[in-house]
This record gives C-alpha cells, sequence and structure tokens, in this order.
C-alpha cells in the first residue's frame, strides 16, 4: 500500500524504528486512509504527531494527501510521485520500488556504505553526485519482479549487518 509505505518513510526520517512504531500504528488507526489524511484537521494532525519533531513532515504530508486525493489516485510514475510536497528522491525511490516493482533505488547512508564497502569504494558519501551516481548503478541491475524485495534487502543489510561507526561485519553479510 503506497500510504503505509510512504507514512513509514517520512516517519522514519531521522528518527529510529523504535521510536516510531507507536506512532505509526496510532496514525494509521486515526487515519487511514489518504483521503482521511487530506480531511484531517490541523489540531489533529499535530496531536498524532507530537514527539517526532520536524512538524512540516506531516503538514508536508497532508499537503501531498492532498494532491493525491485531487488526483483521484497514488501516482505511480517515479517524478510524479517525486514532485509531491515532501517526497525526495530516496522516498520516492521507496514507494516505486516496494509499491510498484519499478526499478527505482532508494539511496541513503546505510544503502551508501552497503555499495562502498561492497566494492571497496572511497567515494565521499556525504555528496550528492554520490548518491545519485549510485541510485543509477543500483537502478540498472534491479532484478525484474523483485524491486520491492532489492530495495528492502538494502535497506535492512545498512541497518542490521553493514554497521556505521565500526568495522565491517563481512563475515556476517549474506
Amino acid at each position: 500500500e503506497p500510504y503505509h509505505v510512504w507514512l513509514s518513510e517520512i516517519m522514519l526520517q531521522q528518527t529510529r524504528v523504535e521510536a516510531v512504531r507507536g506512532y505509526y500504528l496510532r496514525f494509521l488507526q486515526a487515519l487511514p486512509t489518504v483521503e482521511a489524511l487530506a480531511s484531517a484537521p490541523e489540531e489533529q494532525l499535530l496531536k498524532l504527531w507530537e514527539g517526532l519533531g520536524y512538524y512540516t513532515r506531516v503538514r508536508n504530508l497532508q499537503r501531498a494527501a492532498q494532491e493525491i486525493t485531487a488526483r483521484g489516485a497514488f501516482p505511480q510514475d517515479y517524478n510524479a510521485v517525486r514532485a509531491l510536497p515532501g517526497i525526495g528522491a530516496y522516498t520516492a525511490g521507496a514507494i516505486c520500488s516496494i509499491c510498484f516493482e519499478q526499478p527505482t533505488a532508494a539511496v541513503d547512508g546505510n544503502v551508501l556504505r552497503v555499495f562502498t564497502r561492497y566494492l571497496a569504494s572511497s567515494v565521499p558519501i556525504g555528496e550528492e553526485k554520490t548518491k545519485k551516481a549510485v541510485a543509477a548503478l543500483l537502478s540498472a541491475v534491479y532484478p525484474a519482479g523483485h524491486c520491492g524485495d532489492f530495495t528492502q534487502a538494502l535497506m535492512e543489510l545498512g541497518a542490521t549487518v553493514c554497521l556505521p561507526n565500526g568495522a565491517p561485519q563481512c563475515a556476517r553479510c549474506p
């Protein structure tokens, strides 16, 4: 469900998974559809988001939900998803690969770390041009019919095995 993936990716920006779980479930219980989000009073939105910080994220969620509702459906084209308020390249890549099986990479710090360690590359991962280059390279090798699995595997690998700030755990790497 694009709404669920989108919501989770926005909530997880600069926030740990453990902190998001309860918020995510409460948010979906209160606003189970894009249409419900689009029409929710701002006071309700801010209360549901309270404690997550970065309130611009929830305001952009609602603005995007209003655009989606006006269109009649969640866009499936990467550029159309990317054009929605508050959605960057990473989130658009995640939505399009996970929900629509498109070969669109979701490149964040975890994925960059996996990629550069795998290739023993020393490219500067903090630069935007590096992100774009890695996204293009990854998008070219996505397995047809398994794009969502590939994206989620890279995310999981970077979050659980190929950790930052320590020695690579290559022996544990699949």
